[in-house]
């Protein structure tokens, strides 16, 4: 299990720079018009994939009191695109280092709504991955609303592909 969601850190690390590179080239207009999603736009989009990832940590890491730091982030879409991919790579970095143990263990977490709940960690970090594949589809998507060329394709496959 341990190799498997390394394997879907990387991917994930691996598509948010490759979103987030297209992404790179837009004007400040185009970041942050709304589109349709289920945040409204490009920016509070990727704002919300950095929120999970920062707030999935947390509650790994048995944070008493977690914090969503998009709640109080103002900074520009570049800092935005720096703390995802710094955040994706941490995760990429703790699943090498994690051991089977790691992965299988049960942890106690609050929800947003302030439900209680106990998970192994792979079941918590597949939801992540999968959550962060859906936010990237919808980019996708918003690309296309706002006619832009070019969208990257961040399949898993791509990325398996892309390694050998």
């Amino acid at each position: 299990m341990k190799q498997l969601l390394h394997q879907f850190a990387l991917y994930n690390l691996w598509a948010n720079k490759t979103i987030l590179e297209r992404l790179k080239g837009l004007s400040e207009e185009l970041i942050n018009k709304e589109t349709a999603g289920s945040f409204p736009g490009l920016y509070k989009t990727v704002l919300h994939m950095m929120d999970v990832e920062s707030v999935w940590w947390q509650r790994l890491h048995l944070a008493e009191h977690v914090q969503w730091p998009g709640k109080t982030f103002n900074g520009s879409f570049d800092e935005l695109s720096r703390i995802l991919i710094q955040s994706s790579q941490q995760w990429e970095e703790w699943f090498k280092n994690v051991s089977e143990a790691g992965v299988a263990h049960v942890f106690g977490y609050q929800n947003s709504k302030r439900e209680q709940f106990k998970q192994p960690v792979y079941e918590v970090s597949l939801h992540l991955f999968n959550h962060q594949t859906y936010h990237r589809g919808q980019i996708v998507t918003m690309l296309h609303q706002l006619e832009i060329d070019k969208t990257p394709v961040t399949d898993f496959i791509v990325f398996s592909r892309s390694k050998k």
